[in-house]
């Protein structure tokens, strides 16, 4: 009898775990792949698998991190966000600019996170509240925003004194940890909270899935939707101020092409295009995967024109099977 429960509580235990696996398919196979990859680049270069070289990636790809946290909560809610790369290189490039006029670090800081705030809410308001498509908006503003810093910067690079406080963003460590990461984690920890223990969070996926039933079930999802484009805003903006600070300079040309990066990330971390199902730490992992293996083939000594190459067949093949393999074991 006492034989019979203990084979009975092993299989149950045995369910729950395989339930588990399969629920977390999707992660488990980027935690997987990230994995392979590490292994890799450690054993055919040198410098790969060094403490130097991780907190290099580290401090190089915060800004990735924070944005593809943000951007979890727009694609989630069945939104798109393209204009952020070009927000980077505004905020950073006016970062500089203030900067150089005089003003102190914390009103700088204030000022471009209320601007990144605020081109949030445009993007957000022309979205959830006049109909316009996500696509064609954030579009718009991928557009827009680069246009408006080139015009600020008549196209050359701003540089920051290297002795201001606000350097400390991008070049400044805590023990051996780069600032960015630090920053990074803090937002990564505050995005998993948002998604995973407050209504805001259920509220996002739901709008993803069925909008309908969750407007009727009183919630203000406009708001909701105008509200994660915020959170890309800011996203946006504190990631321009990193790359400003890292690189003791601001730039108009600076993130090209950086939106098609973190949705990549944020895609092969398991959250679905379509919205309705979304994980912050899948958009961490796959952040990092992107960095990693950017960083790896650099130090591979290929060549700088075929990396993005290289990058965009592996991220198309992760995707792929996260889609079409790894999802349908989850469901």
């Amino acid at each position: 009898m006492i034989a019979a429960e203990r084979e009975s509580g092993k299989g149950e235990r045995r369910e729950r775990v395989k339930a588990l696996l399969l629920k977390n398919a999707q992660i488990l196979s980027v935690l997987a792949m990230l994995g392979i990859l590490i292994v890799v680049f450690s054993v055919t270069t040198d410098a790969f698998f060094t403490t130097g070289n991780a907190l290099n990636i580290l401090r190089q790809y915060a800004p990735t991190l924070i944005l593809a946290v943000a951007m979890t909560f727009v694609i989630t809610s069945s939104g798109i966000d393209l204009s952020v790369g070009s927000l980077v290189a505004l905020t950073g490039a006016l970062s500089a600019s203030m900067l150089a006029f005089g003003n102190p670090t914390w009103l700088t800081i204030i000022a471009m996170l209320g601007l990144g705030i605020g081109a949030g809410v445009i993007h957000g308001w022309f979205t959830a509240y006049q109909g316009i498509p996500a696509l064609i908006v954030t579009l718009a503003g991928l557009t827009a925003w680069r246009g408006v810093a080139q015009l600020l910067t008549q196209g050359y690079s701003i540089s920051i004194d290297s002795s201001k406080l606000f350097v400390v963003l991008g070049q400044g460590q805590v023990g051996p940890i780069p600032v960015p990461a630090i920053i990074a984690a803090v937002v990564v920890l505050v995005g998993w909270v948002l998604m995973n223990r407050t209504k805001y969070g259920q509220y996002i996926t739901g709008i993803g899935s069925n909008e309908e039933a969750v407007r009727r079930a009183g919630v203000n999802t406009r708001l909701v939707k105008l509200s994660a484009f915020m959170l890309t805003g800011a996203a946006a903006a504190l990631g321009g101020m990193i790359f400003a600070a890292r690189l003791t300079s601001g730039s108009a040309n600076a993130a090209v092409a950086l939106e098609l990066e973190v949705i990549a990330a944020v895609v092969l971390g398991g959250t679905s295009i379509f919205g309705g199902r979304g994980t912050v730490i899948g958009a961490v992992l796959g952040a990092l995967t992107i960095a990693v293996i950017s960083n790896g083939l650099i130090l591979m000594r290929v060549s700088p024109f075929a990396v993005p190459v290289a990058q965009g067949v592996v991220l198309l093949l992760a995707i792929w099977a996260n889609t079409k393999i790894f999802s349908r074991l989850g469901r």
